[in-house]
């Protein structure tokens, strides 16, 4: 916390406790501060941002609404949520964590043709039996698991892909190098509790929250190209959209 710095513009028209509660944000996003982390009291950080002590108090307030800080009495505010929030888009999320200052890491954990079964061949709108890519990674954050990935995608987009590309650089990155443009996708968010494979591999606990994706990708032709069913540790991974009415 000593070397996190907080800037603050008075002559913004943006409050000044929205002002540090975002850059405080920002911060736990990033790693420089982590779960478990304490905050100084608030006179402290009143002082060194040369704000009042109320306008502190409404910043952390902030963040303990969303979850990221909690307030222990006789204790002291501790970071509890370092979630990487995912926008709405059709980006990888090597590429998402990269632009949240993460340091992403991937471990390939499958690599190979298999026939597609009944229900990726629906998805991915080929005959059943037929020869599809099958990917499964663990994506890591700063060096802890964050998700587990299963794709499934059409030959031959990936023929001359090796494991080490796919451990440094996201799966939509590989396909752009290869003139694939994702387009347009059908998405599912839901909730599940981890399996037992599922806790082993995410480090947690059996039947820990998890956020569960499941996408079917077209490209810039219409065609579709990838079946991708993802699940997420519930406790660092949120999904930002913005709604619009009509």
């Amino acid at each position: 916390m000593s070397s996190l710095h907080i800037e603050v513009s008075h002559g913004s028209p943006v409050p000044i406790y929205h002002q540090i509660s975002e850059q405080l944000q920002s911060a736990i996003e990033r790693g420089a501060l982590t779960k478990g982390d304490f905050l100084p009291s608030e006179i402290e950080l009143a002082a060194r941002w040369g704000v009042s002590r109320p306008t502190a108090r409404r910043a952390i307030q902030e963040l303990v609404d969303r979850g990221m800080l909690v307030r222990k009495r006789g204790v002291g505010t501790q970071v509890v949520n370092a979630q990487l929030r995912r926008a709405m888009r059709l980006s990888s999320l090597h590429g998402d964590l990269m632009r949240a200052g993460r340091k992403p890491s991937t471990i390939i954990r499958a690599f190979t043709l298999q026939p597609a079964d009944q229900q990726v061949a629906e998805a991915l709108e080929v005959t059943e039996g037929s020869s599809v890519h099958y990917l499964e990674r663990l994506r890591l954050a700063n060096g802890e698991p964050l998700a587990l990935m299963h794709n499934w995608l059409i030959t031959p987009l990936l023929a001359d892909t090796s494991s080490e590309d796919l451990q440094t650089t996201g799966l939509y990155e590989v396909l752009a190098s290869r003139r694939v443009r994702p387009r347009l996708a059908q998405q599912v968010i839901s909730s599940k509790a981890a399996s037992q494979d599922e806790a082993a591999v995410l480090n947690l606990p059996q039947g820990a929250p998890l956020l569960a994706m499941r996408r079917v990708m077209q490209d810039d032709t219409g065609r579709v190209v990838e079946l991708g069913d993802h699940v997420y540790d519930a406790g660092r991974y949120s999904v930002e959209m913005i709604v619009m009415d009509g």
